[in-house]
């Protein structure tokens, strides 16, 4: 499992924003201001105040927006894709059979429909046919090959002690509520989740045959044990601490601390001929030893039966797809499905997202757009390294390094110099499930190909066209797909106040990732060493936990607090992207100037921005899940909290004492 710090502007929820390819005339939304509220109280609701108290939620969505749901215009431009190669006769073996097939095969619901859920059947018997230990794990290893982790969750990535070697890993895993704390917290809302999952999983089984007191039985069982497992897994907020989740052991050495899990054994059946893996969770691997023989092989057989019901319920017959849905509107208070081409187009770019990205580019993405932001992304790099030299708790020694680290970063845009090959996939029009069976054995062949060879810095985490960014440590590298290069993150016809409160927040915010409290434990090569001085990270270690205790004093619903720990290194980016893209902005002509456009400064037009690619609105259930399982802020402070530290904001729209979100300047945070 790769670390990646992600802008997160994609989502599985997605909205029915307008958009247009049509050349804007305008950029800010002046009718849409909210002159009723002080941009100094909110200014998040001064600029998108009108507009979230009007946007309707569509009933199969969970948010409207930007954000988040700017995919919805995307994925039109994905379906106009898909409607065209799967209605054509294509050359067998090209992408675009491939990927017009699979999209056939998944939007075939009367043939998915009539199959039931036979495709899981022989599955189900391999677990039926379990008799002990050794074989429960031989049937883990093989459906680990097809894509369901169950109780061992394996990747191949690079090692965070040598980033150009790709290494096993294995992480903790065994559960299906978000994260451990859902099994053991006792509010309202909790309990809701907590009892639609207990119905979920009881749906499963009695899709399957069972009745409706045998299906109560096993789905509390599975959970049980569930409840179990969850009680060795580290929080959400204890998975940040990069040095305690890595541990490189000898596989010899597991092999005998762990014998009911037999290491050996199990990687030979995984395919992968390795002498030692980094267990980043060794407590998960203990309690799982444990559990192997504390419980009966028969509850075993019930869990695995639960654990392939759910990883494959998706892929399944309405009744399953509905049973799905219904778990997951606990979790989302999204109230209706999606139209399966929504789900069938996000299937598509999951499962075959750079062959899908290959006809995306050459259809829709403008060459120049390339260009247009590698001139920002120097910019922001000039403009970092500004900063840098003008950081006042810094010691010269540590600025260079952190300055070396600043010009390592690889800078990929648009999509990748090399395409995935897709040759060894073979597409079934007439058969999803084997289609996704046979996509994600590739895939785990793909990634197994890579274990003990050497990393190859040109390939992408995200396809070509999702709506998003990241930035990578191991590889030191920041990633802007083509999907991301459209309004209002980046347009060629904007002015410069625009497209720097934009895409240059964004650029800004994945540098800046670099020099997290996570990213900062990574050096210019992706390892895992400390290239600061003992004073200089105090300092830094300071700032970020007022940073912290900052975030966690905002109150997202009645008193749900956005968890200031889970979204440190989140925060730091948003905080560092607004003022690197700000710096920047001022080194343009307009940035020095002070013409008014639609009557605002080039500096309040800037704000603006920044306040617009954030325009988001969502459903409660949804933000009570984001707030617990996301380490990014809810939209609203994304906006607030920089530009309340951020003394230019202050000056561009007289932001006074008194004002609600006005902070004193020794109480500001400043890191970068």
């Amino acid at each position: 499992m790769k670390k990646i710090f992600c802008l997160c502007l994609t989502a599985t929820f997605l909205s029915l924003w307008n958009y247009s390819h049509a050349q804007k005339t305008s950029f800010v939304d002046v009718a849409g201001l909210n002159p009723q509220i002080k941009p100094g109280d909110n200014f998040f609701r001064f600029v998108n105040g009108r507009w979230t108290d009007t946007a309707k939620i569509a009933n199969d969505q969970s948010g409207v927006g930007s954000y988040s749901f700017l995919n919805i215009p995307q994925k039109q431009l994905l379906q106009n894709i898909l409607d065209s190669v799967s209605k054509t006769n294509n050359k067998m073996g090209s992408i675009e059979q491939k990927v017009g097939d699979f999209y056939a095969s998944g939007m075939d619901m009367a043939t998915i429909n009539h199959r039931g859920y036979q495709p899981i059947k022989p599955i189900l018997a391999d677990i039926d046919a379990i008799s002990n230990v050794p074989s429960l794990l031989k049937f883990v290893a093989a459906e680990l090959k097809s894509g369901n982790r169950s109780i061992i969750s394996f990747g191949v990535s690079p090692d965070n002690k040598n980033s150009r070697l790709n290494i096993a890993h294995v992480y903790q895993g065994g559960i299906g509520l978000p994260d451990k704390d859902y099994y053991f917290k006792t509010d309202s809302p909790t309990l809701h989740i907590q009892q639609a999952y207990h119905e979920y999983v009881r749906t499963l089984f009695e899709l399957t045959g069972s009745s409706h007191a045998a299906a109560t039985k096993d789905a509390a069982t599975a959970y049980a044990m569930e409840k179990q497992i969850a009680g060795s897994h580290k929080s959400n907020i204890e998975l940040r601490d990069v040095n305690a989740n890595y541990h490189k052991v000898a596989v010899a050495a597991i092999n005998t601390s762990e014998p009911n899990i037999a290491w050996v054994t199990l990687l030979a059946e995984l395919g992968a001929i390795t002498d030692s893996i980094d267990m980043a969770q060794p407590a998960y691997y203990d309690k799982l030893n444990t559990m192997l023989t504390s419980v009966s092989i028969n509850d075993w057989k019930v869990y695995l039966k639960a654990s392939v019901l759910e990883n494959y319920a998706e892929t399944l017959s309405k009744p399953f797809v509905d049973a799905s849905f219904e778990f997951n509107k606990a979790l989302t208070g999204q109230a209706t499905q999606k139209p399966r081409k929504q789900i069938m187009t996000a299937s598509v770019d999951n499962y075959l997202g750079q062959a899908l990205g290959q006809l995306y580019v050459k259809r829709y993405f403008n060459e120049d757009a390339k260009k247009r932001v590698l001139i920002l992304v120097n910019n922001l790099q000039k403009s970092f390294e500004n900063r840098i030299n003008h950081l006042d708790w810094m010691s010269d020694s540590t600025k260079l390094k952190a300055k070396e680290k600043l010009y390592t970063i690889t800078k990929k845009i648009g999509y990748p110099d090399k395409w995935r090959d897709y040759n060894k996939v073979q597409i079934n029009r007439t058969k999803y499930f084997e289609n996704v069976l046979s996509l994600n054995q590739n895939d785990y062949q793909f990634q197994l190909a890579k274990l003990n060879k050497p990393v190859d810095r040109t390939e992408w985490a995200t396809t070509p066209a999702t709506v998003t960014a990241y930035y990578d440590p191991s590889q030191n590298d920041i990633v802007f797909p083509a999907g991301i290069l459209q309004f209002p993150y980046f347009d060629f016809s904007a002015d410069d106040a625009i497209n720097y409160g934009g895409i240059g927040m964004v650029i800004g915010h994945e540098m800046t990732h670099a020099f997290d409290d996570q990213g900062a434990q990574f050096d210019k090569d992706g390892n895992v060493k400390n290239w600061w001085t003992k004073e200089d990270y105090q300092k830094f270690r300071e700032k970020t936990a007022q940073l912290a205790n900052l975030y966690s004093s905002f109150t997202v619903l009645d008193t749900v607090h956005i968890k200031g720990a889970l979204t440190l290194g989140e925060n730091t980016a948003d905080n560092g992207g607004v003022a690197i893209a700000y710096d920047a902005f001022k080194m343009t002509r307009q940035g020095q100037g002070s013409e008014k456009i639609d009557g605002f400064t080039p500096n309040q037009r800037f704000f603006l921005s920044i306040a617009r690619i954030w325009r988001v609105k969502t459903r409660d259930a949804f933000l009570r899940t984001y707030v617990n399982t996301n380490p990014h802020s809810p939209a609203m402070w994304r906006v607030n909290g920089p530009l309340m530290n951020f003394a230019p904001f202050y000056k561009a729209f007289n932001v006074e004492p008194g004002d609600k979100n006005y902070k004193p300047d020794d109480q500001r945070v400043k890191i970068w």
